[in-house]
């Protein structure tokens, strides 16, 4: 019987390539242009984040809340009374509310071709009282009433659910639908009073 002996071969391991610190660097800086521009895009389209800066959505919204606003919410969905939206703030608002906001953020009230009008502190449309499931206080104020206004077409009548104190379409008009940003879905801030819309 025969063996065949051989010395035992040592395997020497194989070292992992070296990055050059300036592939690296490449690497790190692609990534970090690919986030900025998924973030600029999400923003851009689909939601972003607002602070509130007045009381006029008080009790809902108070002063310094954030929240997150749905973008395609409305590029692809339907505006309904009681939804809570961003818009641009119409030219009149600097001049008959003195504020400067450039996006406001009030509750649809008005859909194109509804009638409004309020007797007291109850706001009716097209003459069937409108029930308010959200919090809102409802003090209409002396300057708060409407009279018989009907919402033209393309627009939305929007008021603030603090009805007393919030300057809105009683004062400004109508905002058309091509003004609106997004609707509200998410209170992120305070983290206590953290909601769902």
């Amino acid at each position: 019987m025969t063996f065949d002996l051989k010395e035992p071969t040592e395997e020497v391991p194989v070292a992992p390539p070296v990055k050059s610190k300036g592939r690296g660097f490449i690497e790190w800086f692609i990534v970090l242009i690919a986030a900025v521009a998924v973030s600029f895009l999400i923003r851009t389209y689909v939601v972003q984040e607002y602070s509130i800066p007045s009381g006029s959505m008080r009790p809902t919204l108070g002063i310094g809340d954030r929240i997150l606003v749905n973008k395609l919410s409305v590029d692809f969905g339907t505006i309904n009374v009681g939804d809570m939206v961003v818009f641009k703030a119409p030219p009149d608002v600097a001049k008959l509310c003195g504020d400067d906001i450039p996006d406001l953020v009030k509750r649809v009230i008005g859909v194109p071709g509804d009638v409004l009008s309020t007797r007291g502190n109850t706001i009716y449309i097209d003459g069937k009282k409108l029930h308010q499931k959200w919090s809102h206080f409802p003090a209409l104020g002396p300057n708060g009433q409407i009279h018989d206004v009907t919402v033209p077409p393309g627009q939305y009548f929007m008021m603030g659910d603090n009805h007393a104190l919030s300057c809105d379409s009683r004062t400004w008009g109508t905002v058309p639908r091509s003004d609106i940003i997004g609707k509200v879905f998410l209170k992120i801030w305070p983290l206590s009073q953290w909601h769902w819309f």
